[in-house]
This record gives C-alpha cells, sequence and structure tokens, in this order.
C-alpha cells in the first residue's frame, strides 16, 4: 500500500464535496513535483484529505485511487483559472487521478499536532515553506495518522 496527502483548500473542494460526489478527479495541480507525484499514484493507493487554506488546516479524511493518468481537462479551458496555453490535447502537460471517498475523520488532526508527532525528515508535509499540493507519506507516518484520527488530542 502506498499512500500520499492532497490539499484542497475547503471553500474550493472540501471533504464533504467529494463524500457527496463519492468520486471526483483531482485537477488543477500546476506544479512539476507534484504532478510527478500525481503520476507514481496507483489504482488502490490511499490520499489522506488535507484542507489548506483554513483555520487550522489539517488532515480530515481519506480517499483511495481509483484511476490514474487521467488528462487533467481544465489546462484546455480558457476560462479556467487552471488553463495552460502551452498544453495541447495531442501533447498535454498535466496529467492526474481520479480519487473515492473513503471517510471523513471524527476529527481534524492540526497541522500542529502533526508538526508535534513527525519530523522534517519523516514527514514532507511539516517542513518549513513546503507547498505543494500532492506528496507521498511513508508507511510508518500513514499508520500513525490513522491511529490518530480517532484520538482525542493530548
Amino acid at each position: 500500500m502506498t499512500y500520499w496527502l492532497i490539499k484542497s483548500e475547503p471553500d474550493v473542494y472540501s471533504i464533504q464535496d467529494l463524500q457527496a460526489e463519492q468520486r471526483a478527479i483531482w485537477d488543477g495541480v500546476r506544479n512539476y513535483q507534484a504532478r510527478n507525484f500525481l503520476r507514481r499514484m496507483q489504482p488502490g493507493d490511499l490520499a489522506f484529505f488535507y484542507h489548506s487554506n483554513t483555520k487550522p488546516p489539517g488532515i480530515v479524511g481519506l480517499a483511495r485511487v481509483v484511476q490514474t493518468n487521467v488528462v487533467d481537462p481544465t489546462q484546455f479551458d480558457r476560462d479556467n483559472k487552471y488553463y495552460d496555453p502551452k498544453s495541447t490535447p495531442e501533447s498535454p502537460r498535466w496529467q492526474t487521478v481520479e480519487v473515492e471517498f473513503v471517510e471523513a475523520f471524527p476529527r481534524l488532526i492540526a497541522i500542529a499536532e502533526l508538526r508535534e508527532k513527525f519530523s522534517p525528515e519523516e514527514f514532507l508535509l511539516v517542513r518549513r515553506g513546503n507547498r505543494l499540493s500532492v506528496m507521498p507519506v511513508a508507511v510508518s507516518v500513514s499508520e500513525q495518522i490513522l491511529a490518530m484520527r480517532a484520538a482525542s488530542e493530548s
């Protein structure tokens, strides 16, 4: 099992939106390193769903990758903020994945709690200045996060 973390602002797309829709294309990623992580995902991989740009930010749920190598349609839409004029249908620059809802956590696991639990070497998310919207999560870290989801904060 491979684990990932995917970020979204809750006012743009929340765990509740994914729960209501059940499946969604994870579109709009425009960072090459994050895109390359999306390309490494495989069906069945799990992704922690992180609400960013909110108070407090944190992990709120879990999604599963159901389809990979999906061409991100927003790159071709001139009216979309993720439009990329250098991308063409014959040679798309941006691929993504489709994810499905697995669960909403009973509580948010805040970034402050994650920083207390994990070092920057263990978990890319807690590195200062990290702004990636997609990143791998080590199995050992993932298991601890899964254990934290229902535990009360100390």
